[in-house]
């Protein structure tokens, strides 16, 4: 099984900061907050921007959300920087088709397993950045 990195909820951490302060977010002032590396929020910023989450600027540097919090959920961000949209989140073994055994886990379990992974990418697409910033006052 492929584990959710860390890099999930420090982007979370990073686009609700940028939603929720309204001064210039630059990455040493984001990594502060998210006790991080500034190299590393710098490096998840740029999976963000790449995303189409958020804008850096440059020079004065500072961050900015591309879209209203309210518009971004938390599938947007795990598939920024986790899982893409084809991409499954459980890594699935190859097993021994001729075996009866491992033709149940090739069709039933990887069906499960994808099953497991739409009803977290179905709850996560319900959930948006200023929801969780509503939650968190």
């Amino acid at each position: 099984m492929k584990q959710i990195s860390s890099r999930y909820p420090i982007a979370v951490h990073i686009v609700s900061f940028i939603a929720g302060v309204p001064k210039e977010c630059t990455g040493d002032f984001i990594a502060e907050s998210v006790n991080s590396n500034p190299a590393i929020v710098r490096k998840m910023m740029a999976m963000l921007k790449r995303a189409g989450l958020i804008e850096i600027r440059r020079g004065v540097g500072g961050a900015y959300l591309k879209r209203p919090a309210e518009d971004i959920t938390l599938l947007d961000v795990y598939r920024a920087v986790d899982v893409s949209e084809d991409e499954e989140l459980f890594n699935f073994h190859q097993p021994v088709i001729a075996c009866p055994i491992g033709q149940a886990m090739d069709t039933r379990l990887r069906h499960e397993l994808k099953e497991a992974q739409a009803a977290l990418e179905n709850h996560l697409k319900q959930v948006t950045i200023q929801q969780l910033l509503t939650k968190a006052e």
